[in-house]
């Protein structure tokens, strides 16, 4: 098993898993290793130091961890985007995706014509910016194509 450090061309980084240099290659070439977090297939493999196991490891000294859910300059890219996946996968957990839809249902939970929920959805800017007009709290954001499948 082969363990790669990739970066799409967002510069997000993260690991891939494969059973060789080949399968690598040919999942790539395919268009089948994509950017968990924004769906990029423009990858590119980055150096990486090979892992020996030649006996224990030394401890790692102990980091003081931020309170849950509080970000701080100190946190690097990845785990940033650990943190944002996580979120998002919170979302798509909790949200019920009502598709194109989105205006409509939100303006009848809105007025009471349907139970109140957590939903996602498309729009336009012209349908968003009218719903804020009503009073219709609205969020803009982008859920990558990635998130809507199974991340490992």
């Amino acid at each position: 098993m082969k363990v790669l450090d990739l970066k799409c061309a967002h510069e997000h980084v993260f690991e891939g898993w494969f059973a060789s240099e080949d399968d690598f290659q040919s999942q790539l070439g395919r268009g089948l290793v994509t950017c968990p977090v924004c769906g990029d297939a423009q990858i590119a493999k980055q150096l990486s130091a090979p892992r020996l196991n030649l006996g224990a490891a030394a401890p790692e000294p102990a980091r003081p961890a931020a309170p849950s859910g509080e970000v701080t300059a100190a946190m690097a890219g990845p785990q940033m985007q650990a943190l944002w996946l996580k979120a998002m996968r919170q979302i798509m957990a909790n949200t019920e995706d009502v598709g194109d839809r989105f205006a409509d249902v939100a303006r009848q939970m809105h007025y009471g014509q349907e139970q109140e929920r957590g939903i996602r959805g498309q729009t336009t800017a012209q349908e968003a910016a009218e719903l804020l007009e009503e009073g219709i709290s609205v969020m803009p954001l982008i859920l990558p194509d990635a998130l809507k499948e199974p991340l490992q």
